[in-house]
């Protein structure tokens, strides 16, 4: 199909370009032409499907860069709790009765919340089966994705066969729209030399299915909670000396596709080593606060030139899955909490949601941005409401105003996903059904196992 967006405000997010009165040509898969709306619709009068953008902005769409998606299925089930009894008293109980099943249908929701909310790619880590699972529910939803299955050290073989079945089948397959990730869960359950062999085991992936311009990356939780250490201590009898981002460095298994999920309590030499070793972080604001687990040293990390993304992580630790809501609250948290009003812009925050975002996923050379030559991965988002009134700046007002209701219309590899609100690949209603039945019989299993 090949689409002209036109009369649109265009945010590109590429040196940070803003074109009023713009419009966008995409044939196929791929944007060719990005300028002003006079300029294009000459040289594109003829075959292409008009979008009339008048009133909207139009940017590139969200990249969630930490997700648990199928865990929509446990959404308000264990509120305000801290997060190791949140863990072990709450979630890893039940999690231990959802089928592939249920995994396949929590990750439809997610999908579903996401692309609803402008997010056109989500990286999320949870647990792979051959049967069903995250990756079929993003293909089937037409969501961009980074699927990696989450790996402990109490069951290594079988982490061994679901990387291998999850990299062969779904690595920049779905004609290119996922790819997959080894997945630590963190260091605290994760023994050091299972760490290591976790990195060897992407390397002879990345050999076998990878390649340089779509790599198998890896995704774990790094230095969530202040107590990190102490865990790391108890579960393998390692006193650490130094942060755990130095402790990772000593085992060798960083790199530049690391993507380390919350980062809050970090060292100064932490931070050094993730700018050395190019390991990219992903911000986790409002999950952290519910959890109560810290802030994140953003402002640190952005001095020290490390790359921070934004995510939202599952809907069970922060209850939804809007990338609008975590950008607001980058911006306001950081300001507050060290006074300087001038901290982390909008336009920043911005581009941690979109561009800064495909860096951490080793994927910037094809979205986020809007570039010709890079995929059509794109949100049309509704200015014409009361809370955008009036308009001084497009950039502040995503940032601080925009609902994720605002979004109108989903493009995600040059394919309408959802058109004037209404999604044009999945029913919803009907996912809806089927995950409050799940819920349903999760809750009865659980009480029957209690007993």
């Amino acid at each position: 199909m090949n689409i002209l967006i036109q009369n649109g405000t265009i945010i590109t997010m590429h040196n940070r370009k803003v074109i009023r009165q713009g419009a966008i040509a995409i044939e196929g898969k791929t944007i060719i032409d990005v300028g002003k709306n006079r300029k294009l619709k000459r040289k594109y009068g003829k075959g292409y499907e008009k979008m009339d953008a008048k009133g909207h902005v139009v940017i590139p769409g969200f990249i969630n860069t930490h997700q648990h998606a199928a865990m929509s299925l446990l959404r308000g089930y264990a509120d305000d709790l801290p997060l190791q009894e949140w863990l072990e008293k709450w979630i890893w109980p039940i999690e231990r009765h959802m089928t592939p099943h249920d995994i396949y249908i929590g990750a439809l929701l997610t999908a579903i919340e996401s692309i609803m909310s402008g997010t056109t790619t989500v990286n999320t880590m949870y647990h792979y089966t051959p049967e069903e699972n995250e990756a079929k529910a993003f293909t089937e939803a037409g969501l961009r994705g980074v699927i990696g299955h989450v790996c402990f050290s109490w069951r290594k073989k079988e982490d061994e066969r679901a990387l291998e079945d999850l990299a062969k089948n779904w690595h920049n397959k779905a004609d290119g729209l996922t790819r997959v990730s080894v997945d630590p869960h963190a260091p605290y359950t994760v023994d050091p030399e299972y760490m290591k062999e976790l990195k060897e085991i992407r390397e002879e992936l990345n050999q076998k299915y990878g390649s340089g311009k779509a790599p198998i990356i890896c995704h774990m939780h790094v230095a969530e909670t202040s107590d990190e250490k102490e865990k790391i201590r108890k579960a393998f009898n390692l006193k650490l000396e130094t942060g755990v981002m130095e402790y990772l460095d000593s085992l060798g298994v960083l790199d530049k596709h690391v993507i380390a999920a919350h980062c809050v309590s970090l060292t100064n030499r932490d931070i050094t080593i993730m700018k050395q070793s190019e390991v990219k972080a992903s911000h986790n604001p409002i999950s952290n606060l519910k959890l109560g687990s810290g802030i994140s040293p953003v402002p640190k990390m952005l001095r020290k030139r490390v790359t921070v993304s934004l995510g939202t992580d599952s809907p069970c630790s922060n209850n939804t899955a809007d990338m609008f809501e975590i950008m607001k609250t980058t911006a306001i948290l950081h300001k507050g909490v060290t006074k300087k009003p001038t901290l982390i812009p909008a336009k920043q925050v911005l581009e941690m949601a979109t561009i800064e975002g495909a860096k951490a996923l080793s994927w910037k050379n094809e979205i986020g941005s809007i570039e010709i030559g890079k995929k059509a991965d794109l949100a049309v988002v509704d200015f014409k409401k009361p809370h955008h009134c009036p308009q001084y700046n497009e950039t502040n007002q995503l940032v601080y105003a925009t609902k994720s209701a605002d979004v109108d219309t989903v493009i995600i590899d040059g394919k309408i996903v959802m058109e004037n609100g209404q999604l044009t690949t999945i029913n919803v209603e009907k996912v809806m059904e089927m995950a409050e039945k799940i819920k349903v019989r999760l809750l009865q299993r659980l009480a029957c196992n209690v007993k």
